[in-house]
């Protein structure tokens, strides 16, 4: 393969190209178009016709790698790397014309990833980084946050919508937080919560019931920004696991301290 560095910023230029996309079918989405693949979880053309874009583009760049998608346009997979790709991120709010949402990409290699690419075309806002760099943020280095107590922390995270088989303990963690912490936002694309950690907006980002394609780029560009990744156990199995918990360093044990008294 060619320099990770190099593969980056091609892939940076195509999320682009496909947030493009996006905002030019943003307004033109209409009810007919939103088909519902389960429970309270929906998908457009625009989604799968984003994703279509995003792997012809991605095997131009990387032919050798195969594919982890949502939507299913592409089946193969790769001996050593794989792209892991959403399309859409928040396909809930560009349905009803809210912001954000956004595309993610990322690159693994074996059982690591080894790059990650999020665009977030409302704000025109691009965080990226490839293995042993830092994280950016529209081409300018970015950390995650240095607040050192929860008590002046703002969080992020998501609503349960399908699966309430947690939803009493998310809730116990929830009331926590809003009697402890400065604040918590639901903005309804985990790739943004992740990114939004990356570069110090929020202080962490928890959430249940997410698959692959929602964190692979963002728990992977948070972690170069000098953030921790971990599931509820504070083990490493986020990317599959379902579960994630993405805060700065100063901050991370405290939650899942948190997080272990109710879960």
């Amino acid at each position: 393969m060619g320099n990770l560095d190099e593969i980056c910023l091609r892939v940076v230029a195509l999320s682009r190209q496909i947030g493009d996309f996006l905002m030019e079918e943003k307004y033109k989405v209409s009810a007919a178009d939103v088909i519902q693949k389960g429970q309270h979880d929906y998908v457009t053309y625009v989604d799968k016709t984003a994703e279509k874009y995003i792997v012809e583009g991605l095997t131009k760049i990387f032919p050798p790698a195969g594919f982890i998608t949502e939507e299913g346009t592409s089946t193969k997979k790769g001996d050593t790397f794989n792209w892991i790709v959403d399309p859409l991120d928040g396909t809930t709010n560009f349905i009803h014309g809210l912001a954000p949402f956004s595309v993610s990409i990322a690159l693994k290699r074996d059982d690591e990833i080894v790059l990650g690419v999020i665009y977030e075309p409302n704000l025109d806002e691009v965080f990226y980084a490839w293995e042993d760099s830092p994280a950016f943020l529209n081409d300018q280095p970015m950390d995650v946050s240095t607040t050192n107590n929860l008590d002046n922390a703002l969080l992020a995270t998501g609503f349960p919508y399908y699966d309430y088989s947690k939803l009493s303990e998310y809730m116990r963690v929830f009331e926590w937080c809003l009697q402890n912490t400065r604040g918590v936002r639901r903005l309804g694309s985990a790739a943004v919560d992740l990114a939004y950690v990356a570069c110090g907006r929020m202080d962490g980002f928890f959430e249940y019931g997410l698959k692959p394609w929602d964190v692979a780029a963002g728990s992977f560009i948070v972690q170069r920004a000098g953030g921790i990744i971990s599931d509820f156990s504070n083990h490493d199995n986020y990317l599959f696991g379902q579960e994630i918990v993405a805060f700065n360093p100063i901050l991370h044990s405290e939650f899942i301290k948190v997080i272990e008294d109710t879960f």
